[in-house]
């Protein structure tokens, strides 16, 4: 890598960066789009430093999303579209309401677990809110629970949609760091699981301690036979996330092939079930088009960006800054997770893996972080910063479709933000959680 080349004594930044990063933000703060934003940026950098000739721009607009693996993001982002439409995501409801009704607060966690259930499949966190909002706030409300703390779960679970494979993130990371995405799914099995263990239990102490929704009442044997009932009566909905998994971690598919063969596998049933329609087609087209075509120019903008960053020295840059403050390899974790969790309470997901990931990763290289376990951690991190604010694209989300207050909501969600912190930071400094499932070459 280019950063490698230079040493941290031979940096001293100028204007070719500064001036950048002010534009950046000044066109952010005026809500410019991110993807102008940072294309505004990154041709200002261009001419100013002379990183690589403006003439280059148009070639590696296109060759930096010329990627067989990117036609998986709209792949799964149509995934999830077309389970909306047909009626299936109210199956993986129905399944997770009978696996937990007998407790209290139950149709609270049955919400966190369809959350997760959402997340196997369409790998975006704001269509999983969206989705799972639509059909269990109000049903929350009924039961008890306060509309923010409603909402606020409902955009806790979301966050999962890219934590829990297959996720949008890290094919997005695995291709600007050049690590398979399949290896990177691997390993986020068990983060993603954590992470959702930690919002559902945060649901059942919150639960507890204001008794917001008690348990039905019932016995082992109508408990077996209810979730018989619904498992018999929506068993097919699940061979979507089943063949994504399968697919993926047996090896005969890639993540590409799996998304196009769950992309046929839900229209068929659509139409198998009545509930897809031929007219339905370009209004779900539109819909997964307009997901994708927020996150491609993003990714088209960021790379020449971070070429020319990595040529100018900033990964080096930084990785020196920082050790001067501390070498401990445990501080240095502790202000990598810092900055991230910072930058995603400002910006989107996609523009802080782009930029950041080639910033942050010779420092945890430096520190002899495992690849691996670095994407895994960048990735958590950044998946705390949708329900927190400034940006909190989870609470714009189900604020946009409740009309409840985000600064309410974003109150209601501090709990869930301290409990994925703890698993966030937990992912950071024990390199197992991630590579546990590994093979050993990986590890």
């Amino acid at each position: 890598m280019m950063w490698q080349q230079l040493q941290p004594s031979d940096l001293i930044l100028g204007w070719d960066f500064y001036a950048p990063v002010i534009l950046f933000v000044l066109l952010v703060a005026l809500a410019v789009p991110v993807w102008a934003a940072i294309g505004a940026s990154t041709v200002l950098m261009l001419v100013w430093s002379g990183a690589l000739p403006l003439s280059l721009m148009g070639e590696k607009l296109f060759s930096g999303i010329d990627a067989f693996a990117l036609t998986a993001v709209p792949l799964f982002i149509l995934t999830g579209d077309v389970l909306v439409r047909t009626g299936l995501s109210r199956k993986f409801l129905d399944v997770a309401e009978a696996l937990t009704c007998w407790a209290k607060g139950g149709f609270g966690s049955a919400t966190v677990l369809v959350c997760g259930m959402f997340a196997a499949i369409s790998g975006s966190d704001a269509a999983g809110a969206a989705a799972v909002g639509r059909m269990t706030i109000d049903r929350l409300v009924e039961a008890g629970y306060p509309r923010p703390y409603a909402c606020a779960l409902v955009a806790a679970g979301a966050c999962t949609g890219i934590l829990i494979p297959p996720s949008i993130a890290y094919i997005i990371i695995g291709l600007v760091l050049g690590i398979a995405v399949s290896t990177l799914f691997l390993a986020a099995l068990i983060p993603g699981i954590l992470i959702l263990v930690s919002i559902l239990i945060t649901n059942i102490v919150m639960n507890r301690l204001n008794a917001w929704e008690g348990g039905g009442i019932m016995t082992a044997a109508e408990w077996r036979a209810n979730l018989w009932q619904k498992l018999k009566s929506g068993w097919y909905a699940f061979l979507v996330p089943g063949i994504i998994f399968y697919g993926i971690f047996s090896g005969r598919l890639t993540p590409t092939e799996a998304g196009a063969v769950a992309v046929v596998v839900t229209i068929a049933m659509g139409f198998i079930l009545g509930t897809l329609r031929l007219s339905d087609f370009p209004a779900m087209l539109v819909s997964s088009a307009k997901v994708n075509g927020v996150i491609l120019p993003i990714i088209a903008f960021s790379i020449p960006l971070a070429e020319a960053l990595a040529i100018i020295g900033v990964p080096q840059g930084f990785v020196g800054a920082l050790t001067s403050l501390s070498e401990n390899e445990y501080v240095l974790i502790g202000m990598m997770v810092l900055i991230l969790i910072a930058a995603g309470c400002v910006m989107e997901t996609t523009p802080n893996i782009v930029i950041l990931a080639p910033i942050l990763k010779p420092l945890a290289d430096n520190i002899g972080m495992n690849d691996v376990q670095f994407c895994i951690m960048m990735i958590t991190a950044l998946g705390v910063g949708f329900i927190t604010p400034p940006l909190g694209l989870n609470l714009f989300v189900v604020s946009g479709l409740t009309g409840e207050s985000i600064l309410k909501i974003a109150a209601r969600a501090v709990p869930f933000v301290f409990f994925m912190l703890c698993v966030t930071l937990l992912i950071a400094y024990v390199p197992a959680i991630s590579t546990t499932l590994l093979p050993d070459i990986y590890k």
